[in-house]
């Protein structure tokens, strides 16, 4: 360990206080400091090893200590293991030193010889320096040398009494217009009051403001009592603790850093301000007109340390008179004795003796607390009248007295809102046999939760947090005192100094979550946040529709998350899935937009607002496959870009504000529309339509494809200002589909290969989610290694992803196991999330698994190494298989580019359908395509991106539909793939016919098909509104009845008829033409209702007819459309049927199940007529 050459000086120290024996027995001790001197010898060892020892250090002045190091006595076997450290100005109040502001325990010695050194991440300025021992060595005593390291400190001080303030005004020629920076430190005792005030030569002003121990910052404009506040940003917590306090405000033009001690916020200030120039600065306060409209409403009360402005020591200019000071000041800091007690544990109690000596008795105390219950008090009543209980419950202060186990009095004081961040005062008074609560808020003291030595035994919640200045009938109790074991008694008491930490400032909860805190930890409230985990880190949205494709979503509005964990809110965008799935963008005017000549206006201007804002429109853009714009002009007698040579009457600008010459269906740069580029302009001299500057209608429309140009953010129409012009133009949604991120992916075919990227970066919170498939049975997804920290997520097993880490910790591991094997060739998600609260792995839909992270443990991740994908850094139990879609903290890692140069690994990963195969539904099949994959519907009765879309049509009497069976049927090359598959199957093994119906008719034919041998098939509903099939199978046989149903279908709901003959094969031949006789008067009586999804065998005549007319064998009789008649219910839309088998025995499932023997049908068959 090597510190900085103005930092390795020695502090020459002084031992005050070593022991409670000193205090409490006056025995013989064991203390001296050796300050790593030559010989080594000695070490400070207390005569009893316990956790009331200390050693203290007074150095000769206030230091600047940056380093501290321990080793063991010497020649002994006594060390510390553990220790606190602790920093003081007075040698009271002290300050615990927190390492990544959650460690509080130093981490000692293993042996006596060796030296620990910890450089402080933060120096701390001090003149008295506590080890308090919290373990030794198991085998010898406590036993300690200590070194401190560190540098003289400069200090130059004022103290303001309230009512006092300073006022410096900057020379004016040496001030920098564009640059200013403000350092100071201060310390007080109350929680509000104005510290700086700056004013400009407008009137506009700066105000840095202490409010309910917070620092504001904020802005005012003009002056007076009609001063207009806006408050820019607040920082810091709990600053009213009597330590001292950094604060710095640069502001570089108008880019404002905002710093308090370690914490640092930048915003930008309103273009006003950015160039405005300070006329006067107000130190401690101001007038009390300025105070008017403050948070606090007060001047500041404390001290100011090393003032300065712009490298100026305002301290000094007050020192030496050269600025005027309003009130007293003193250039001296006095020290108030402030002695807090900290109840740390659930184990913490404080036993005061206390006999009241007159009629009236007292107990009053102030505290701070962040949990809403706790034992503040309890103590017996004189007379045996009973114990008073005084504690808190939801927020508020209760008082109860209990006699013989009842309760004889009941009290509530406090307000369930107040403030948590601040000190609260509590007073308890009896006059003459009545019992007055007082509660400013609430507050204080313990009691063993068990038998103890203290005589009380507590029924409520343990009181953890911070009390000071308790008194009992009027006089202080001196708790120093009781630290010595002089007066009471207690138990893991942190005395004489406050150790509550804001968990929340700053707060751990990303992504607007709100926290909120109880002693020990806290808590974040993801609500409405579109986050999710223990810190709001990870969001519950899909990056993409092509996403939420593929989780089998369907057409609608989806919140969609570019960036997942990133700083790009989610936004609602419509998704249509069709074959891509597009992600269409709407703006404020898409509709088509009618200009006319107007005298005295020769030019339109139209900007578009798009409903994602302008870093998510980049991002959809840039993560798309393809995008596009339609972008359309329709002109009477208007010219558009003035073809070929002159200069455009109209443009448009796209996403960097950049003015465009070229219009849709043309290349970028052409000046030209898309007749120009396909040569078929109305005048081939022209490369515009419009440009021929006809007095007909004509319109250059086409799609805006150029990425980097989209979208449309404005449009300039001119050449509309002349006599007879017209125009219209129109912008449509900006559309996108493919996600570039999604289908990354690269294949490990060797156990030694690996991708490398830089270091990841995820110190606080971390994010890594991604797909594989595999048909191995173990390997490493992706390292990354630091000194001592590290990250691994491996399949360790078929059944098994293991996620292990180490933030200086100790190693860490969840573990998810599935109930199947992973190695099976099928992607699967794996999700894992490291964070100061815990860490967390989900696996698919498996149970996730959770670890929380150790209290006041190491919350840093910090690493160095490159980030191994697919391997390790040693080559060894490396991953053998596809990875695709790897995130880490909501950022895309390129496999795909790197893949391309590296050996033993190939870009991409072909092979979906064995995933997402089942989402294609209804007997469509998975087709595979090189990002991702299709259903092909041409089998089905359904239409859609999943085959899930009903086709159904609303028939009147009237309206028919006929399919004609082709004899081996020769396909036209212009027929659609879609289309043509209406005749790819007819090698029939079996006959399947379905349909679903909804009607009020009673009776119906629904469906009928015939034979050349009077064989036929029909499926209809009788006068009762009955399912009736009737069938004649063999010629030389009667026609037969099957009751399908013996209630009433015609009610107007939906119902579906499913018919399998299982038999042997189908002969298509010629037809008869001859019809049932009843058959044919109920075809006469026609047919109102809706018919949905129609298939026989591969045959979807319904579909064919609707949606391939011109390419299918079908005749459309009457006036059919496509209807959404057959749209399911919410509910179940067979709930209401009753289903039969042939035996006529009621089942109660669904589909119906008849079987017949091989029959032969005509080439075509109808329903409904």
């Amino acid at each position: 360990f090597i510190m900085p050459p103005h930092s390795t000086k020695f502090l020459k120290m002084l031992v005050i206080a070593v022991t409670e024996q000193i205090f409490a027995h006056n025995a013989e001790y064991e203390a001296f400091v050796c300050v790593l001197c030559p010989a080594g010898a000695g070490g400070w060892s207390p005569l009893n090893s316990n956790k009331y020892q200390w050693l203290e250090i007074k150095l000769e002045q206030r230091t600047e200590i940056t380093a501290i190091a321990t080793q063991g006595r010497y020649g002994s076997s006594d060390w510390l293991t553990r220790y606190l450290l602790m920093f003081s100005d007075t040698g009271h109040n002290w300050r615990p030193y927190r390492q990544e502001d959650s460690i509080g325990a130093f981490s000692g010695n293993s042996n006596a010889d060796s030296v620990v050194m910890y450089k402080l991440q933060q120096p701390v300025i001090a003149q008295y320096i506590r080890i308090l021992p919290l373990h030794w060595n198991p085998n010898g005593r406590i036993g300690l040398r200590l070194e401190a390291y560190g540098c003289q400190y400069k200090s130059d001080v004022v103290s303001f009494d309230g009512s006092a303030h300073l006022l410096f005004r900057p020379d004016p020629s040496v001030s920098l217009a564009d640059r200013d920076v403000l350092s100071m430190n201060f310390k007080t005792l109350l929680n509000s009051g104005m510290l700086v005030h700056m004013e400009e030569h407008s009137g506009h002003s700066f105000t840095l403001e202490l409010f309910r121990g917070k620092l504001l910052l904020q802005l005012r404009k003009g002056r007076g009592s009609s001063a207009d506040f806006h408050p820019l940003v607040s920082l810091g917590s709990l600053l009213d603790d009597q330590h001292w306090h950094h604060i710095r405000v640069e502001r570089v033009r108008g880019l404002v850093n905002f710093t308090v001690d370690k914490n640092t916020q930048q915003f930008q200030l309103p273009e006003s301000w950015s160039h405005s120039e300070i006329n006067e600065i107000s130190f401690g306060g101001t007038s009390a007109a300025g105070l008017q409209k403050s948070h606090s409403r007060r001047n500041f009360h404390g001290c100011l340390e090393n003032v300065l402005y712009n490298d100026i020591s305002v301290i000094e200019r007050a020192e030496e008179q050269q600025l005027s000071i309003t009130g007293n000041v003193s250039f001296t800091c006095p020290e108030s004795i402030d002695v807090p007690v900290t109840f740390a544990s659930p184990g913490s109690f404080l036993a005061l003796p206390w006999v009241s000596g007159g009629e009236s008795a007292s107990v009053s105390l102030q505290f701070r607390t962040w949990n809403r219950a706790g034992l503040l008090m309890t103590f017996d009543l004189q007379h045996n009248a009973g114990t008073l209980w005084l504690y808190l419950s939801e927020a508020r202060a209760r008082l109860q007295i209990h006699k013989t186990g009842r309760i004889m009095t009941d009290i509530t004081a406090g307000s369930a809102h107040a403030l948590w961040d601040i000190y609260h005062s509590l007073s308890l008074f009896d006059s003459k046999s009545r019992i007055h609560l007082s509660c400013v808020w609430l507050s204080v003291e313990g009691c063993p939760d068990t038998e103890g030595g203290s005589g009380c035994r507590n029924p409520f919640s343990v009181f953890q947090g911070c009390m000071r200045l308790i008194r009992t009938d009027g006089a202080l109790v001196d708790l120093i005192r009781v630290q010595q074991m002089l007066f009471g008694n207690f138990s893991d008491l942190q005395m004489d100094m406050c150790g509550i930490v804001d968990r929340c400032s700053p707060s751990r909860c990303e992504h607007g979550g709100r926290c909120s805190q109880s002693w020990s930890t806290f808590h974040c409230n993801c609500s409405a946040t579109g986050y999710s985990g223990a810190t709001c880190h990870s969001s519950i949205y899909e990056a993409s529709c092509e996403a939420y494709k593929h989780k089998g979503n369907t057409s609608g509005f989806y919140y969609i998350d570019m960036d997942g964990s990133g700083p790009i809110k989610p936004q609602l965008i419509y998704c249509n899935m069709s074959d891509k799935a597009w992600m269409v963008i709407q703006h404020n005017n898409t509709e088509l937009t009618k200009l006319k000549a107007s005298s005295g206006i020769n030019q339109h201007l139209a900007h578009f607002n798009y409903s994602a804002d302008a870093e998510q429109i980049q991002a959809i853009i840039t993560q798309a496959e393809y995008c596009e714009q339609e972008l359309s002009y329709h002109c009477k007698k208007s010219r558009l870009l003035n073809t070929p040579d002159g200069a455009p009457f109209s443009w448009w600008v796209g996403r960097s504000g950049e003015a465009h010459m070229y219009w849709g269906g043309a290349v970028p740069g052409s000046q030209q529309c898309a007749c120009g580029l396909q040569e078929n302009c109305v005048h081939p001299e022209h490369f515009c339509n419009c440009d021929a500057d006809s007095k007909e209608w004509l319109n250059d429309s086409g799609l805006l494809s150029h990425k980097e140009h989209l979208p449309v953010r404005g449009l300039a129409v001119g050449d509309i200002n002349r006599s007879g012009s017209e125009a219209a133009y129109r912008v449509g949604p900006l559309q996108c589909y493919g996600d570039n991120n999604f289908w990354n992916a690269a294949y490990f075919n060797k156990e030694t290969s690996y991708l490398h990227f830089p270091t990841f970066h995820g110190e606080l919170s971390a994010d890594i989610s991604f797909l594989f498939k595999t048909s191995s049975s173990s390997g490493v997804f992706l390292e990354n290694l630091g000194i001592k920290d590290f990250i691994r997520i491996e399949l360790s097993s078929p059944t098994q992803v293991l996620f292990s880490f180490d933030v200086g910790n100790g190693p860490l591991e969840v573990k998810v196991e599935t109930a199947s094997a992973l190695n099976d060739e099928r992607w699967h998600h794996v999700r894992a999330e490291r964070n100061v609260k815990e860490a967390s792995l989900y696996v698919d839909h498996h149970p996730g698994a959770v670890q929380k992270a150790p209290a006041d443990g190491h919350i840093h991740l910090q690493l160095n190494s490159q980030l191994f994908v697919g391997g390790t850094a040693s080559r060894q139990k490396g991953f053998l298989g596809c990875i695709r879609s790897l995130k880490l903290n909501g950022k895309t890692l390129d496999l795909e580019e790197r893949a391309e140069i590296t050996p033993g690994v190939t870009p991409g990963c072909p092979g979906h359908c064995s995933s997402y195969g089942d989402l294609c539904q209804n007997h469509g099949s998975c087709v595979e395509d090189h990002s991702g994959f299709t259903c092909d519907c041409s089998l089905s009765p359904f239409t859609g991106t999943f085959c899930h879309k009903d086709v159904s049509a609303f028939f009147k009497p009237g309206t028919s539909v006929t399919y004609t069976f082709k004899e081996p049927y020769k396909l036209n090359r212009n027929v659609s793939a879609q289309s043509s598959s209406i005749y790819s199957d007819l090698t029939l093994r079996g006959e399947n016919v379905s349909l679903s119906f909804r009607t009020s008719q009673a009776p119906a034919l629904l469906l009928y098909v015939s034979s050349y041998y009077r064989e036929f098939l029909a499926v209809l509903l009788n006068r009762n509104g009955h399912l009736d099939v009737k069938y004649k199978l063999q010629h030389n046989r009667d026609a037969e009845v099957f009751r399908a149903s013996g209630r009433n279908l015609a009610n107007g709901q939906l119902h579906r008829v499913n018919l399998i003959e299982t038999q042997t094969q189908l002969f298509l031949i010629a037809e008869s033409g001859e019809v049932d006789p009843e058959i044919a008067r109920l075809n006469a009586l026609g047919f109102t209702g809706c018919l949905s999804v129609v298939q026989f065998n591969s045959i979807s005549p319904l579909k064919a007819a609707l949606l391939y007319p011109d390419t299918s064998p079908v005749i459309v009789t009457g006036a059919l459309s496509e209807s959404s008649c057959g749209s399911s219910l919410p509910t179940n839309p067979y709930a209401a049927e009753t289903t039969h088998s042939l035996a006529g025995n009621a089942i109660n499932t669904v589909p119906l199940f008849l079987h017949w023997f091989s029959y032969r049908v005509q080439h075509e068959f109808f329903f409904s007529s």
